[in-house]
């Protein structure tokens, strides 16, 4: 409950800022939301010369790129502080500022700031699940939508976990910003069906890196009423245990920090 009040206060400070630079935050949604519609136009393109990509139709492979953007989005939008971290908090010594506060580093870290630029990206991902749904005719139950916002919520923390792990071997180098991007960026090959990879790639987003459990395969139950304990119940696993594990990273990295010095 502490942790959620505070949480408020740092959102209520944010907003606040929002209504003193609000070209500057409209700007930021805009262009996220101009980057998704390139991709959707560039998948487009890709279906006008090809009836399907791997027996998966058009609609299909929009539902799965948009069941991608929300767990992200949502990562985006409350976590986005990690990448500072990674970049240059800890390469400036500016982090010693959280170890001299009465609350968890990670915890303030991620409250500090939030990116409400994120709302274009997580806007988008739900009109494409939304438009999709309604072209596919998918039939939703009740427990196929808890199912599916579980996939969401716990595909969050899959996001989430790699960039606190990512980002705590800054700790250790001081600036650990281009590893946490590689790794970021294996999330582009969860947009589109893994069957299309071969299996190297198809194991390293699946069991490794597994950005496959943020929107594939959650998204193959819905479609094709995939295997829901694999495909759901991996997900919440697997993010358990990536999370456990960055954490432990985090732990580490903590303990062998040294302030960067000026």
């Amino acid at each position: 409950m502490r942790f959620l009040r505070l949480y408020g206060t740092f959102i209520a400070l944010h907003l606040k800022k929002l209504m003193e630079y609000r070209i500057d935050f409209l700007t930021g949604a805009v262009s996220f939301l101009i980057n998704q519609i390139t991709n959707i136009v560039f998948i487009g393109i890709i279906f006008s010369q090809i009836p399907d990509l791997d027996g998966y139709l058009f609609y299909e492979i929009i539902f799965i790129y948009g069941f991608s953007l929300v767990p992200k989005g949502i990562d985006h939008l409350l976590t986005d502080n990690l990448w500072k971290v990674a970049w240059f908090i800890v390469r400036k010594g500016d982090f010693d500022k959280y170890l001299t506060r009465p609350i968890s580093p990670l915890a303030h870290v991620i409250m500090e700031f939030v990116q409400f630029d994120a709302l274009g990206e997580l806007l988008t991902g739900i009109v494409l699940v939304v438009v999709a749904s309604v072209k596919l005719s998918i039939s939703y139950t009740a427990g196929k939508i808890v199912l599916m916002i579980i996939a969401m919520l716990f595909g969050t923390l899959i996001f989430t976990s790699i960039k606190i792990a990512c980002s705590a071997i800054a700790f250790k180098i001081k600036q650990s910003g281009s590893i946490l991007q590689i790794f970021y960026m294996t999330s582009d090959f969860a947009r589109y069906p893994v069957t299309i990879y071969n299996e190297i790639v198809k194991n390293i987003i699946t069991y490794i890196i597994p950005f496959a459990f943020t929107a594939y395969y959650p998204a193959s139950y819905i479609l094709r009423g995939n295997d829901p304990v694999f495909c759901i119940g991996g997900t919440v696993v697997l993010s358990l245990i990536l999370f456990g594990f960055s954490l432990i990273v985090w732990q580490k990295g903590i303990s062998a920090y040294e302030s960067a010095g000026s």
